[in-house]
């Protein structure tokens, strides 16, 4: 009897683990614009984890090296204005960050934009605005 009710608990924990895997999953992110794209993969991370927010993993890419433009990832987290990661002239930076609200523990909504940096008297060009909450 005893060992009927371990296994029906290792099974309920098995299922409710799979669960729990399939919610957290890595999902494929792709934001481009002429001149710059963020490839990748992004997911939530769990409310568990010490920062839990949208961890996103790519590589933000200058795809027109000729143009003399830089091009950088705009981001805004609920709460907070926007912020920036710069990228490189005719090369591809590594982006691996989570974005996240410091003063909540579960962090719902992140705004993600990929630009291009076309200096002080042209405006930037811009992807859509992508919006991701959290369910």
């Amino acid at each position: 009897m005893r060992k009927l009710a371990a296994a029906v608990v290792t099974a309920g924990l098995f299922i409710g683990g799979m669960g729990a895997a399939v919610a957290s999953s890595e999902h494929k992110l792709t934001l481009r614009t002429p001149g710059a794209a963020l490839v990748g993969t992004y997911q939530w991370q769990s409310t568990s984890k010490v920062p839990s927010g949208l961890h996103v993993k790519g590589s933000l890419r200058d795809e027109a090296p000729n143009d003399g433009h830089n091009i950088y990832l705009r981001y805004k987290v609920e709460g907070y204005s926007w912020s920036q990661i710069k990228g490189v002239q005719r090369k591809s930076i590594k982006v691996d960050k989570i974005f996240y609200d410091g003063a909540v523990l579960k962090t719902k909504e992140v705004r993600l934009q990929v630009c291009l940096d076309r200096g002080s008297f042209r405006p930037d060009r811009c992807s859509t605005e992508q919006l991701f909450a959290r369910r």
